[in-house]
């Protein structure tokens, strides 16, 4: 399975040098990348990425409030084929009602991109497990009103502070769930205390393995204490070594 890595994470120092991070990305060992909010950097990222050899077959987008034809447009231009949206605030997930205008949206969503060739889902924070809708968590009460087109990338991470085993989640999940955030830490809403994959309290490997439709890992740190670069370089080299351990190609 392929690694790529979420570049909001390294948000700060390409708002100083884009084509110089994504260098480093390279030079660190990614292949892919997961660009975020990139309609307005298309060109200057799609020639960065070029230039690296680096591929982004997914990338962030806020698909349930700006213009999806830009959206799907710039993902195009960039070679994703998989758009995310990243983030609906935790007001929209206490009511099934919500949740249900959300699912909607969503599939709207996906349909318009499917002229595109691009494939649509979402991306979860805390609150998507916090909240509990008809006796299950409201991620999944969403997962049961999506087309079947729609896909899922759990952030473990994220269900973990909202009160859920990773593990038994994306088992529970299925086949949905088609790509995954990797990070680590002590699992509180701290985002500087977050770790390097592996040295945390996430079982990292074992929610690898619960991901059975897994088709990309994406690593990602919402904050970072110490040198990010450092810090990406560190998971991407601990997951390797579990690949080369298991006998499996890196």
């Amino acid at each position: 399975m392929p690694y790529s890595i979420q570049l909001f994470t390294l948000r700060k120092a390409m708002e100083d040098d884009l084509s110089g991070s994504i260098r480093k990305v390279a030079e660190i060992g990614f292949t892919q990348v997961e660009p975020y909010d990139f309609v307005d950097t298309a060109k200057e990222l799609g020639a960065a990425l070029a230039e690296h050899g680096l591929s982004a077959p997914s990338g962030h987008a806020p698909l349930m409030s700006q213009d999806q034809d830009k959206i799907f447009a710039a993902a195009r231009e960039l070679g994703i084929t998989t758009v995310i949206d990243p983030f609906l605030p935790a007001e929209h997930w206490q009511k099934a009602e919500d949740i249900q205008v959300t699912a909607e949206k969503l599939n709207t969503a996906a349909r318009k991109g499917a002229a595109y060739g691009i494939r649509v889902g979402y991306h979860n924070h805390e609150w998507e497990l916090e909240s509990v809708i008809e006796g299950q968590p409201a991620l999944e009460y969403f997962a049961g009103l999506l087309d079947p087109e729609v896909v899922l990338e759990v952030d473990v991470y994220w269900a973990a502070v909202g009160g859920q085993d990773p593990e038994a989640l994306l088992r529970r999940l299925g086949e949905r769930v088609k790509l995954i955030h990797i990070k680590d830490g002590p699992i509180t809403a701290d985002i500087k205390a977050q770790q390097p994959a592996g040295q945390g309290r996430i079982a990292v490997l074992d929610v690898i393995a619960a991901a059975k439709s897994l088709e990309v890992g994406v690593v990602e740190f919402d904050d970072y204490a110490g040198d990010i670069f450092e810090g990406i370089s560190q998971s991407l080299r601990y997951l390797e070594n579990a690949a080369v351990n298991a006998g499996e190609p890196a």
